[in-house]
């Protein structure tokens, strides 16, 4: 036979075919690690070649049968080429054992390790390219990929998978969440953090982030009228809950914007700023924030009171209080003190009444959310009991030493991180 064909011509095709089997083992590496999200916005902006790759991906079983058909046909031709060049060097007892074994390590650093692992850094380079050569060789050898792929197919069905398609490539949240994390500097660190904000709206409830009960500034129908229009005028807020006693006995909200219509007239009565009050809007403390932003757009309503179970008022919450759980903090009270004050030691005074989860956002602290909603809360139900003095008590890696206490609250603590000492 290497009479027949001379040696440089039999050198020359094993060269070439193991070129060919690089270009099978790189495109099949290339197309399957291709980043599909990256692809599909290609393809939607009008880019023929990713087009085409997304046309071959779209049925995986017959993309990786035409490629293996081809790596294994030109890979069992250069095999036999080698024997025959080895055969003719070192005779036909040890000529087939020689060519294998060098067949074996040439095949594996140059057509398999090499073209693999360019092609899994850099797929793209390798997946447009090769789309050129696959697309019409699939067409050529259809009967034969059918073929196989029908075999393949069936014993795949008896294992149970039942369809080859490529599917959506649908992400869940926390992959989701994974692949945010994970764009680095391809996506600003703030929109980033708003990204992932929003997809947190699911695990937060109103509850978590409404203005308390008690902070809850209204107008009470019960003092005098001379009172109420002097809040009406220096309020801070632009809408105000109108109840009669008791804050539970909400009769409406009023846009102060309504307000100019009664404040114009030379006799004011308290039936007139009921008039221009709206019929309040009611809320369930465990409406998810994604949940309740729907209902806000739904309803045309910018603020809601939360009740609990028992139709009691916990407090309210606004759309900005949920715009602000996403872009973070663009407003300011000027009517509310800071709540949080760091000492020169290191520690930090807080009030009672600041809400846990303001305080794991400003200081970056892993206190527990999944109970009481404030400091005041938290401790108590740590203690168990209401302490009848100032004391000190650690929760998880945080110490805690109460500082005032009044009309049964907490309303001071100073609170620090014990560091943990590396053991020896």
């Amino acid at each position: 036979m290497s009479d027949d064909f001379p040696l440089g011509l039999l050198f020359g095709l094993l060269a070439l075919l193991i070129l060919l089997s690089a270009f099978f083992s790189s495109s099949e590496t290339g197309m399957m690690s291709i980043n599909r999200y990256r692809l599909s916005h290609q393809a939607n902006s009008g880019d023929r070649r990713a087009k085409r790759v997304m046309r071959l991906l779209a049925r995986p079983d017959r993309l990786i049968g035409v490629i293996l058909i081809g790596n294994n046909f030109v890979n069992n031709l250069a095999a036999s080429i080698a024997t025959i060049i080895a055969i003719h060097f070192f005779g036909e007892v040890s000529g087939p054992a020689i060519s294998t074994a060098l067949l074996t390590i040439t095949i594996l650093i140059f057509a398999e390790v090499t073209p693999k692992t360019y092609a899994a850094i850099k797929p793209e380079r390798i997946a447009y390219p090769t789309s050129y050569a696959l697309e019409p060789m699939l067409k050529l050898l259809y009967p034969l990929v059918w073929l196989v792929n029908a075999v393949s197919n069936g014993l795949l069905r008896l294992m149970g998978v039942k369809s080859v398609d490529s599917g959506g490539d649908s992400l869940t949240r926390d992959e989701l969440r994974t692949v945010v994390h994970e764009a680095g500097t391809l996506i600003p660190y703030r929109h980033r953090a708003m990204l992932l904000s929003i997809l947190d709206l699911e695990n937060v409830t109103v509850n978590d982030i409404m203005v308390p009960r008690h902070e809850v500034l209204g107008i009470d129908l019960d003092d005098s009228l001379q009172d109420i229009l002097t809040q009406i005028r220096t309020s801070q807020h632009t809408r105000l809950p109108v109840y009669k006693g008791d804050i539970n006995n909400i009769i409406g909200m009023l846009h102060l914007r309504n307000a100019a219509r009664f404040l114009s007239r030379d006799e004011v009565t308290k039936a007139s700023i009921v008039q221009e009050a709206r019929e309040p809007y009611f809320i369930p403390e465990s409406t998810p924030l994604h949940t309740q932003l729907l209902n806000f757009q739904k309803q045309k309503r910018r603020i809601g009171i939360v009740v609990d179970e028992y139709g009691d008022v916990d407090g309210l919450v606004t759309l900005e209080d949920i715009l602000e759980e996403i872009v973070g903090e663009f407003t300011t009270d000027v009517s509310e003190d800071e709540e949080i004050h760091q000492q020169d030691d290191g520690s930090h005074v807080i009030e009672g009444t600041a809400t846990i989860r303001d305080i794991n956002k400003m200081l970056g602290w892993q206190l527990p959310t999944d109970g009481p909603k404030t400091l005041n809360g938290l401790i108590l139900e740590h203690l168990e009991s209401f302490p009848e003095g100032p004391v000190c008590l650690q929760i998880g890696n945080m110490r805690m030493e109460i500082l005032e206490i009044r009309d049964n609250l907490i309303t001071s603590a100073r609170c620090w991180q014990q560091l943990r000492v590396p053991r020896r």
